[in-house]
């Protein structure tokens, strides 16, 4: 893969990463959550899981360099 395309894969990734938090968010402040919205959280982790393997598989894996604090 070129550098492009990893970067492409990378933005992608990460438009599914904020996609991912805003269901999450949505779920969160519904008291009960309706079945399609888990439908569209499931899905939308398999499609990351999906990049980060199609980045593994050109040498450049995912690494999540955020500030999340130690346990």
């Amino acid at each position: 893969m070129t550098i492009e395309e990893i970067e492409e894969l990378n933005r992608a990734r990460a438009a599914l990463a904020r996609q991912r938090n805003a269901i999450a968010r949505r779920l969160g402040g519904l008291d009960v959550a309706p079945i399609s919205m888990a439908e569209d959280l499931t899905r939308t982790l398999l499609a990351i899981e999906a990049v980060d393997r199609a980045l593994v598989d050109a040498g450049q894996p995912h690494m999540d360099i955020g500030s999340r604090p130690e346990a």
